[in-house]
C-alpha cells in the first residue's frame, strides 16, 4: 500500500495514469496558491482557496514523509529523519508555512512585514517535481555541482576584489562598501543599471575591465549546463532504446 502510494506521488514517468493525474491535479492546487501574489487586495475567495491549498500541501508533505524509505531505499528510520532535510521537502514546508498566519492570527511575529506572504512563491519551485525537463536540468545540477561551484567562487571572489578596488578608487562614488558590491554585481553580469556608476578615468577602466571579464565568468555556467544537458539528454536516449530492445 505504501508502495502504490510512492508511486502515485513521486513525479510520474508516463505509463502510470493515476500518477499523472496526481501530478496535474498538484500542479493546479500551486498555481491557484501562488495566484494572490499577482493582487496588492486579499479578497475571500483567495482566503478560502489558500486553507484548501494548505490542507492539500499538508496531505503530500506527509505522504512522502510516510514513503521516505521508498524515496531514499533505504528500509530504516533513517530515511524518515533524512527526509525533512532534503531541499524539496524543505521547499514544501516553506510552502506550507505562510498560511499558518490563516489558521492563528494571534501569531504577529509571522505577520511581520508580509514575509510570510512573500514565501508563497516557493510554492512555485514545488512545480519542479512535476516537470520531466526540470527534473533533468536538476540532475545536471547535482552532476555538474564541481564545476559550477569553482565557477561560483570564481564570481563572488572577482565581485568581491573589484569591489575593494572601485570603493578606493573612488571614495565619493560609493557611499558604503555594500553599494560597491552592488556595482560589482551589475558591472559582472553588464546589466548597467546606471544608478551607481564611477567618474573619473581609473574608476571608468575599471568598470570596462570587469564588464569583460564578467561576460567570461557570466559564460561559463552557461556553457557547463548546456553541455551537461546534452549530456543528459544523450543518457535519455540510450535508456529509452536499451528499454525498447
Amino acid at each position: 500500500m505504501r508502495k502504490r502510494i510512492y508511486e502515485v506521488v513521486s513525479a510520474s514517468n508516463g505509463n502510470d495514469a493515476l500518477s499523472s493525474v496526481y501530478d496535474f491535479f498538484m500542479i493546479a492546487v500551486i498555481l491557484i496558491s501562488i495566484l494572490p501574489l499577482a493582487f496588492k487586495r486579499s479578497y475571500m475567495c483567495f482566503e478560502v482557496a489558500d486553507k484548501v491549498c494548505f490542507v492539500i500541501f499538508i496531505i503530500d508533505y506527509l505522504l512522502r514523509w510516510a514513503t521516505a524509505d521508498f524515496k531514499f531505499e533505504q528500509k530504516s528510520a533513517v530515511s524518515f529523519i533524512r527526509y525533512p532535510f532534503s531541499p524539496m521537502a524543505i521547499v514544501d514546508l516553506l510552502s506550507i508555512l505562510p498560511s499558518i498566519t490563516l489558521l492563528n492570527q494571534g501569531l504577529k511575529l509571522l505577520r511581520l512585514l508580509r514575509m510570510f506572504r512573500a514565501l508563497r512563491v516557493f510554492r512555485a519551485f514545488k512545480l519542479f517535481r512535476y516537470s520531466k525537463n526540470a527534473i533533468i536540468i536538476a540532475n545536471i545540477f547535482k552532476k555538474q555541482k564541481g564545476p559550477l561551484g569553482y565557477v561560483l567562487v570564481l564570481a563572488l571572489g572577482y565581485i568581491l576584489i573589484s569591489a575593494l578596488i572601485v570603493f578606493n578608487v573612488e571614495p565619493a562614488s560609493f557611499q558604503s562598501f555594500f553599494e560597491a558590491i552592488y556595482w560589482a554585481t551589475v558591472s559582472l553580469t553588464t546589466m548597467g543599471y546606471g544608478d551607481i556608476y564611477p567618474v573619473t578615468e581609473i574608476g571608468r577602466i575599471i568598470t570596462m575591465v570587469s564588464s569583460l571579464f564578467g561576460i567570461a565568468i557570466v559564460a561559463l555556467p552557461a556553457g557547463i549546463i548546456t553541455a551537461g544537458y546534452m549530456d543528459e539528454l544523450a543518457r535519455i536516449k540510450n535508456d529509452d532504446d536499451k528499454n525498447q530492445k
